[in-house]
């Protein structure tokens, strides 16, 4: 990806804010209120589905833009005795802090290669499952502050269609300072006293939902910027004979829909296909053709057909496969990006260098018995954007899925308003959808990693009648499994699959 978060417009939470102050804010700021949770249902801890149990587990990785040299102060509102989640805050970059994180990873660990290479059903890992968990717990914010927060997801078991909602709990106006009351747009006169609702914070907060394919906390893409240049794709898979069965007639399903994607997102891109096993073989040159023989693809000519024959036997030999795929990228025209797709169920035997050094992107694909650390050597810089790893075979076209949403630059919004509004939206429920390359909304399969982001900005011109106001919501996700239910299933949200105490019924909420 092109963009890094300080040239991107719009929000950021790695953005270095400047100006605090500058349109006469008083001291007391605006707060961001305490209820922002991850909340749990507990009566479905032992709910049990027709098809066996379902498992929803969340992480997340929570972050505060407000200005340098406030760590202690911010500190102090995630102590043994603050009103948040205790936690020891750190400081990112000047002005950026963490302020939450599960599970908590090592020093020089990145949160996002947890979450993309480790299998976080493992009940050990102390997951979010039935703990309702502040996000944020903020005082004093002032105009220009951001804040994000990265959930993933983890179905355990079954495939699960999955619904997120939320609720503004708070939109106080509490005190009424002189500067504020003659605001434009505040509602009430100044006042030394406690006044519930009736705040102006909510209406002014900018949020954005949308998924996160790669799980690095930074909307890529999106409704304030152009899609990536003209790219041509090299898919380099493993055709090894691990690699038999439903194993590969899945991968061969995931890369199809990868190319239909890349050709799809603009006229000027172009595809090839390489596959490996007991050496690299070159089956289909770059080309913009996806199938000239539609509705038939194994007759035909073109992407789709190249992919749909191939077949496994023999041995593993990535470096074949990477060589001859970085040979026909050489084809490409100097104005195009080169981006190599590389897709194994084994040790890979490269690690890509002379590919990467003539400028070739490199995204590593893994299931099975896929080794992370040889994928991580394959991949390009950082590798938490460029590693994708399932657990099983099931993952296998939605590992493709966030990879061609990643290429093409552009992941998916999901919402995007004041928070009032956005809230609002999430009372009646979000249908969240396990394949964003479909036409058709997925179940989201177990055994790999799903990212929603979340961020939140007051802009920077808002006026005086926000001082002190405070805001509160709840987030939560909702699972319902998704074996016997092949059309999606009414939102759970909105009056349907409720219980004897109106709460959603037969599935497993965080």
């Amino acid at each position: 990806m092109s963009d890094t978060p300080n040239e991107r417009n719009g929000l950021s939470r790695r953005r270095v804010l400047g100006g605090l102050g500058a349109i006469g804010v008083a001291s007391a700021g605006a707060g961001i209120g305490t209820t922002a949770y991850f909340s749990d249902e507990e009566a479905f801890e032992e709910n049990r589905l027709t098809a066996g149990e379902l498992d929803l587990k969340l992480d997340y990785r929570a972050t505060y833009s407000g200005g340098p040299g406030r760590r202690d102060e911010i500190d102090s509102w995630y102590s043994e005795d603050g009103p948040g989640e205790p936690f020891d805050v750190e400081t990112i970059e000047d002005g950026t802090y963490l302020i939450g994180e599960v599970p908590e990873v090592d020093e020089g660990e990145m949160w996002e290669d947890e979450v993309q290479n480790t299998d976080l059903c493992d009940p050990e890992l102390g997951l979010i499952n039935g703990d309702e968990i502040p996000v944020f717990t903020l005082k004093d914010v002032k105009p220009g502050d951001s804040g994000e927060v990265t959930v993933s997801l983890h179905i355990c078991d079954n495939p699960a269609w999955m619904y997120m909602n939320g609720e503004l709990t708070a939109n106080d106006e509490n005190t009424v300072t002189d500067p504020e009351a003659s605001a434009d747009g505040e509602n009430n006169a100044a006042s030394d006293s406690e006044i519930d609702g009736d705040g102006e914070l909510a209406d002014a907060i900018q949020t954005r939902l949308w998924y996160d394919e790669n799980c690095n906390n930074v909307l890529d893409g999106g409704s304030d910027e152009t899609t990536s240049d003209a790219v041509c794709m090299q898919l380099v898979i493993d055709t090894s004979g691990s690699m038999s069965g439903t194993r590969l007639e899945n991968t061969k399903d995931g890369a199809q829909e990868l190319a239909q994607t890349v050709l799809d997102a603009n006229p000027e891109n172009r595809v090839g296909v390489t596959e490996f096993a007991n050496s690299g073989n070159l089956v289909q040159p770059l080309t913009d053709v996806y199938d000239d023989t539609p509705g038939d693809p194994a007759a035909g000519n073109g992407v789709g057909p190249a992919i749909e024959n191939l077949s496994a036997g023999g041995g593993t030999n990535a470096q074949g496969g990477v060589d001859n795929g970085q040979a026909e990228l050489e084809n490409c025209p100097d104005e195009k990006r080169r981006v190599m797709v590389v897709f194994g169920d084994g040790d890979i035997n490269t690690d890509g260098q002379a590919a990467k050094d003539a400028g070739t992107e490199i995204f590593a694909i893994g299931v099975g018995g896929a080794s992370e650390s040889d994928l991580e050597g394959l991949a390009s810089e950082p590798t938490d954007e460029h590693v994708f790893l399932g657990a099983d075979d099931a993952a296998i076209g939605q590992l493709f899925a966030q990879v061609g949403q990643t290429i093409t630059g552009g992941e998916e919004v999901i919402l995007e308003d004041t928070l009032a509004n956005v809230m609002s939206d999430l009372e009646a429920g979000v249908a969240l959808d396990g394949n964003r390359s479909s036409d058709d909304r997925k179940p989201f399969v177990g055994g790999m990693t799903h990212c929603l982001g979340f961020e939140w900005e007051v802009p920077e011109d808002v006026g005086n009648e926000i001082q002190t106001d405070s805001v509160g919501f709840d987030l939560g996700f909702y699972a319902l499994q998704g074996r016997h239910n092949d059309e999606p299933p009414e939102n759970p949200f909105n009056g349907t699959y409720q219980d004897d105490n109106g709460l959603p019924s037969n599935g497993t909420a965080d």
